[in-house]
């Protein structure tokens, strides 16, 4: 049984406001979007930021601190992901940053798959090569193993774990096919990192882009960890100060390493909480780790399942050990308007719409926007049941406030719920540009 988080979250005890004047505990299964920080994690932001000053640049004690706290992070990061010698952490915005770097220093075609979200789909553009997979991941592998054969590729790129299903990929078995044929290996690792251990080394992965709002560290920083001598080779991903050694008006000679890739002023804050909260991870008794997320997904998927009308959705008939991850839809039903209701009946906060996968969505079948439920280190068994009942008690006798369509997006009629005054509530459509359509 989940009966207890694995590891104490901020606003894990949050109450929110609900459309009948009650409140209730605010029930987040929403972590594939952006994961709540670890409580340890927002201790130490608390922490660093009397010493936050300029990294780099400064003399200073407090500027001291900060370039301490930026460099060791790196260290951290790449020991956490087992980087190898050679291998660069450069620090980015976020898993979509790393991917567009990845993109511009690859010297050759890619090959990806077609379940890819945007971020490891769209930085390819036109001279990637799509690996359409089958029914099953073994045949999917032959496929990718037939288009890397057919014509080499400098690189393979995978999803490490669906952001749409949380299906994982076998990792060692697409390096050695990857390796085989002279095709380097990278992984977005962006749902991956914080539901599984990731080692480069033990898994012959040759670049790994993830997220640290993604991991319980949601103050703006990615990172790619890779070999060196692309990102060496390649012009830098930004042009301004930190990534030169000189300029003069008619030239500038440029770093190699991390600094190459990162100019500007770094978000040292965002590294240090990233730093810190894959130590924690790192502290997780692995078969405690993932024991605690099947169970969740297990007894929601076999909650949703009793529940007239309700489709979970899948990629592979012979996927196993998926992480934390569960889409589904409801025949005939809105998916906006059950996230909506599912907000403002019940607390629960899900996903909804096509999770910035559309191909995906469309390979799927799925032509309308869908829901998603994702759990992470601060979820337990009463989260999973309470979407399960709200999704239950919907089909049973529908909502039981009234709901209305505002700029193509469903609203509670009249909704009294208060904002907090540093919030204010702008409208449904102000701010609002996800992957829904």
């Amino acid at each position: 049984m989940s009966d207890c988080a694995l590891l104490p979250v901020v606003g894990g005890d949050l109450q929110v406001p609900l459309v009948d004047g009650s409140q209730t505990r605010y029930i987040n299964l929403d972590y594939a979007a952006s994961a709540p920080a670890l409580q340890v994690v927002a201790d130490h932001l608390v922490e660093l930021l009397p010493f936050y000053a300029s990294v780099h640049r400064g003399a200073g004690y407090a500027s001291q601190v900060s370039t301490s706290a930026y460099e060791n992070a790196r260290v951290i990061v790449g020991q956490f992901v087992g980087a190898r010698l050679n291998d660069e952490v450069v620090f980015t915005r976020n898993t979509t940053d790393a991917l567009n770097l990845l993109a511009s220093i690859v010297p050759g075609e890619t090959v990806f798959l077609d379940i890819e979200h945007h971020a490891n789909l769209l930085p390819w553009g036109t001279t990637g090569r799509v690996v359409r997979s089958a029914d099953t991941i073994a045949e999917t592998l032959e496929l990718v193993r037939a288009e890397l054969a057919c014509k080499p590729a400098a690189l393979l790129a995978v999803t490490g774990a669906s952001n749409v299903t949380g299906e994982t990929l076998p990792l060692r078995a697409l390096a050695d096919i990857a390796h085989r044929f002279g095709t380097r290996l990278a992984v977005d690792g962006a749902q991956l990192v914080p539901h599984r251990r990731v080692n480069l080394a033990f898994e012959g992965i040759d670049y790994l882009a993830f997220s640290g709002h993604k991991a319980y560290a949601p103050f703006g920083a990615g990172v790619l960890v890779g070999h060196s001598d692309w990102l060496d080779a390649a012009p830098p991903h930004l042009l301004g100060g930190g990534a030169v050694t000189s300029v003069t008006l008619d030239e500038a000679t440029f770093r190699t390493g991390p600094a190459r890739h990162e100019a500007g002023s770094p978000n040292v804050l965002g590294v240090a909480t990233l730093a810190r909260a894959v130590q924690e991870l790192e502290k997780l008794d692995i078969a405690t780790w993932y024991a605690h997320e099947a169970q969740l997904r297990s007894r929601l998927v076999d909650g949703l399942s009793t529940i007239d009308g309700v489709r979970i959705h899948r990629i592979f008939e012979d996927s196993v050990d998926p992480v934390g991850v569960v889409s589904f839809s409801i025949e005939g039903v809105s998916s906006r308007l059950l996230a909506t209701y599912l907000s403002a009946e019940w607390g629960i906060g899900v996903r909804d719409g096509k999770f910035c996968a559309h191909p995906l969505l469309a390979k799927l079948g799925i032509t309308e926007p869908a829901l998603r439920a994702s759990f992470g280190a601060g979820s337990t068994d009463a989260d999973a049941d309470a979407l399960v009942e709200a999704v239950g008690a919907f089909r049973a006798s529908g909502p039981r406030s009234e709901y209305e369509l505002v700029d193509g997006q469903w609203t509670v009629a009249g909704d009294p719920r208060p904002r907090p005054a540093w919030a204010p509530d702008l409208g449904p459509s102000v701010g609002f540009y996800g992957c829904a359509a």
